[in-house]
């Protein structure tokens, strides 16, 4: 018995130590900072950093506790698919007699409208962030991916949703705005064949051994250098960990790691995805790694300098073209 128990001590210390041990290593080292914009960049560059400048810089943190912050950056977004012409639908729905709202684009399928495939990201952040990685990046990423796809001709239907309050007080709760998209969505008997959540998809490096992992020993099998995005699900969701690999591979030239595990391992679940799995629906989060890579994470040094526009808009030729696979039949 007394070998079971120390088994079970050691196993929870793998679980819950080390991970926390991982990202305080990767808070104390050096952040990236670039000079942007530069003049090579191209068109995709060029928008990228303007979002992510003005969620950022010009908004700023925008939290639960910010109600006004919060609807700033909504009308951002709305106003930017305007612009593309897009007609984005508001789901709004209220938490402590306050309304907030995600903000759906919708590309309806023209064989299989009923079958779906939604891809995601937060708008919101943690208080005192400025949030340009977390989550302005994948924010940006989907207002390009809104802009080139807006008027795509699909088999299946395509939703691109900006969920509001993904972030503490509120993560964990029924009250996340992927929640309540994703329990309307059952409610609705809607067929979700897919769906990616972005989460943080925007610091990368070239420096070999800055790259955490939540386990020991994932060194041994996955790169130390944090040049790559991640693909990350369940066991449930592993063949859909699979196909978004292979559609990132096909589409850019950004190196692609994989991860298919029980979601008890710590990070596996950390986002908008597993509001998905609670419903039933297969969900893959592709991201950056966040807190085993990003030393700015949650903190006022997450800033728009820090990020590599270049590869987020290689990585962006990826994304476009995975949307493309999962959306045809």
């Amino acid at each position: 018995m007394r070998y079971i128990i120390l088994s079970a001590i050691i196993l929870l210390v793998i679980l819950f130590v080390y991970p926390y041990y991982s990202m305080m290593k990767i808070r104390s080292a050096k952040s990236h900072h670039y000079s942007v914009p530069k003049d090579s960049w191209g068109q995709e560059e060029l928008n990228l950093f303007n979002y992510v400048k003005h969620l950022s810089d010009n908004i700023g943190s925008r939290s639960f506790f910010e109600p006004s912050k919060i609807e700033t950056t909504r009308d951002f977004i709305v106003n930017k698919l305007k612009e593309f012409g897009l007609s984005p639908t508001i789901q709004d729905f209220t938490v402590n007699n306050k309304k907030f709202s995600n903000i759906v684009i919708t590309i309806t399928g023209q064989n299989y409208a009923e079958e779906i495939v939604v891809i995601g990201a937060h708008y919101d952040t943690v208080l005192g962030t400025p949030g340009a990685d977390d989550n302005g990046s994948a924010v940006a990423m989907l207002l390009e991916m809104a802009r080139i796809l807006g008027n795509s001709n699909f088999d299946r239907t395509l939703k691109l949703v900006f969920f509001v309050l993904e972030e503490p007080p509120i993560f964990g709760t029924k009250n996340m705005g992927s929640r309540v998209f994703a329990r309307r969505a059952k409610e609705a008997n809607m067929d979700i064949r897919a769906m990616i959540s972005l989460e943080m998809v925007g610091y990368f490096s070239k420096r070999n051994g800055k790259q955490a992992f939540p386990l020991p020993l994932m060194n041994l099998f996955y790169s130390t250098t944090p040049d790559f995005i991640a693909v990350v699900g369940n066991l449930q969701s592993r063949a859909l960990v699979k196909q978004t690999e292979k559609g990132i591979r096909e589409g850019c030239l950004v190196p692609v790691e994989t991860l298919a595990a029980p979601s008890f391992i710590p990070g596996v679940g950390l986002s908008d995805h597993a509001s998905f799995w609670k419903e039933g629906y297969p969900a893959v989060m592709i991201t950056d790694t966040a807190f085993y890579r990003n030393p700015n994470y949650h903190g006022p040094t997450d800033t728009y300098d820090t990020l590599n526009y270049e590869t987020m808009a290689e990585l962006l030729k990826g994304l476009v073209h995975t949307a493309e696979d999962l959306c045809k039949i």
